[in-house]
């Protein structure tokens, strides 16, 4: 019963927005039908040659899309090596545990006008704003994830005679894993809210912009059809990455059944 009410939510809304939307007769608050139909003639009705990609595709929703990744990436790569190295540091950690404090306390779409200036391109500006944002939950997951680390393994690695960097790679980084893909999921998500506000602010295209044109020209059906394919993306980009989490973190819940 639980399973059929779940599927029937979406079109139960679906219906009542475009009964009341109708109903209605706002052009600032479109039917789902109007929505879809504006999505299909952005984005999805190009040749078949090019996925059926169009031309505000190609040069609007790819560059977005790399920008969130490139930013994300970037900032998982930094976030993931520093967490380990400061997690197995208790030393270090309390040295620079105010400065990470201070860094994650404040909201990252402030420092833009700072980015801004420091970042003369656009591209750059707002990698950076991704980065800077994202970043915390890498960070501090990986570093509490490297913390908690059983004492045995790492024992039983020094017995073995390797490395402080082998260590780090054969046995800290699977042991703080579980932890650090919760970072990483937390920190995908805040990727694609700084990718839409960089853009808003400082882009000249993108997802974000698109959506500003759209709102400027008073065209309502391409401001919800730019929030609708948002709110898409990050549902399939979020599923994409559980699926390959659990994937990669399966020997960690067999581990747990065992």
């Amino acid at each position: 019963m639980k399973l059929l009410l779940r599927i029937l939510v979406i079109p139960i809304v679906l219906a009542a927005w475009e009964l009341i939307a109708r109903a209605v007769g706002d052009t600032d608050f479109p039917p789902p039908t109007t929505i879809v139909a504006r999505m299909y003639e952005l984005w999805f009705s190009g040749p078949a040659s090019r996925v059926f990609l169009t031309d505000d595709a190609i040069d609007n929703l790819l560059p977005s899309l790399g920008r969130m990744f490139g930013g994300w990436i970037l900032a998982a790569v930094i976030g993931v090596v520093a967490g380990l190295l400061l997690g197995r540091s208790r030393t270090a950690t309390d040295y620079v545990d105010p400065l990470i404090e201070f860094g994650r306390s404040i909201p990252p779409p402030l420092l833009l006008p700072v980015f801004l200036v420091l970042f003369p391109k656009a591209l750059t500006m707002q990698l950076a704003t991704i980065v800077f944002g994202v970043i915390w939950p890498v960070l501090l997951n990986s570093i509490d994830g490297a913390r908690a680390v059983d004492r045995t393994y790492t024992e039983t690695a020094v017995v073995f005679n390797l490395s402080r960097a082998q260590r780090l790679r054969v046995v800290v980084l699977p042991a703080a894993s579980p932890k650090i893909f919760a970072g990483l999921r937390l920190s995908l998500s805040l990727a694609l809210i700084l990718m839409v506000i960089t853009e808003l602010i400082g882009g000249t295209d993108g997802i974000g912009y698109q959506l500003l044109q759209a709102q400027r020209s008073f065209d309502g059906a391409g401001v919800w059809a730019a929030i609708a394919l948002l709110g898409v993306l990050g549902y399939v980009v979020n599923s994409l990455f559980v699926l390959a989490e659990r994937r990669v973190l399966v020997w960690h819940r067999q581990s747990g059944r065992g």
